[in-house]
């Protein structure tokens, strides 16, 4: 099975944009694991986990080491709004991990078949 990682906004101004992006990444979590695929989804990984005792480093590191193990990457429209999901970004192209980008996918089935030749 395929091993894809999903890369976006977490953090918001305010507490429910930090949910939204929770719940967008996880959307698509769901829509991945439905497709046979298995969703890496940082997003609920450590939801609610932040505050002073552990720095957004920890988890930026971690996400990184998980994503030098998956097969794809697929980006969130807000990516570019997070530091984090554009470091996630450099290193899959370095690495070259197929980037997949949720703005050019209407249909993620039909985008995966183009990447992979994946039946849903």
């Amino acid at each position: 099975m395929r091993v894809v990682y999903i890369a976006g906004a977490y953090r918001d101004s305010g507490e429910n944009g930090v949910w939204e992006n929770i719940m967008r990444a996880r959307t698509v979590a769901r829509q991945l694991w439905y497709m046979g695929l298995i969703a890496i989804c940082p997003h609920t990984n450590s939801i609610m986990m932040g505050g002073n005792d552990l720095p957004p480093e920890v988890f930026l590191e971690g996400g990184l080491e998980i994503l030098r193990r998956c097969d794809a990457i697929f980006m969130l429209r807000n990516w570019k709004e997070s530091i984090g999901a554009q470091k996630e970004w450099e290193l899959a192209k370095e690495l070259d991990i197929p980037v997949i980008y949720e703005e050019d996918a209407n249909n993620i089935v039909e985008l995966l078949n183009l990447k992979w030749g994946v039946r849903a």
